[in-house]
């Protein structure tokens, strides 16, 4: 379980597949801004949720020259069925051995009625055009997410 990376620090360097199976890595981003957002499983409430509302303001992100990746354990595959039945406009990267997630500190010990078990916990990057990490959530909440991240990229990315 490696640690959360923090603001002002190199983000780490990434290749991993997405939904079509072509390898992404952050360098393929280079000079844009990347909102890297981790979440549990496809097709799940809050994950849907936070899928949806990254996707409905996709064109507000392109404007500030930002890239969204979702990034989940589930295939590509999954991915495919997900991004086709809720028509979203972002890349989903798969990370079923983990690599990327922990690379973030993004498998965390959970609880859930009691249990405790190792999972992925709901985070999200947002990463400089120069690869420095400029913020971090390390424990989102869906409600209103996107619409957070967005404003502190328009913060950002003024100044």
């Amino acid at each position: 379980m490696s640690s959360i990376p923090q603001i002002g620090q190199p983000a780490p360097d990434f290749s991993t597949p997405d939904q079509n199976d072509n390898p992404i890595t952050l360098s393929d981003f280079s000079g844009k801004w990347v909102v890297l957002y981790f979440y549990p499983k496809d097709d799940t409430p809050g994950c849907t949720t936070e899928a949806k509302d990254f996707s409905e303001l996709y064109e507000e992100f392109s404007a500030l020259e930002a890239k969204i990746l979702g990034v989940s354990p589930d295939s590509g595959k999954s991915h495919c069925k997900f991004i086709s039945k809720h028509n979203l406009s972002i890349l989903l990267l798969s990370d079923p051995e983990h690599i990327l997630i922990e690379a973030y500190g993004a498998w965390r010990l959970k609880k859930f009625m009691g249990k405790e078990y190792m999972g992925v916990a709901r985070s999200t990057f947002l990463i400089s055009p120069d690869r420095i990490i400029a913020y971090t959530w390390p424990n989102v909440k869906t409600k209103g997410h996107a619409q957070a991240v967005l404003t502190k990229l328009r913060e950002l990315a003024a100044t």
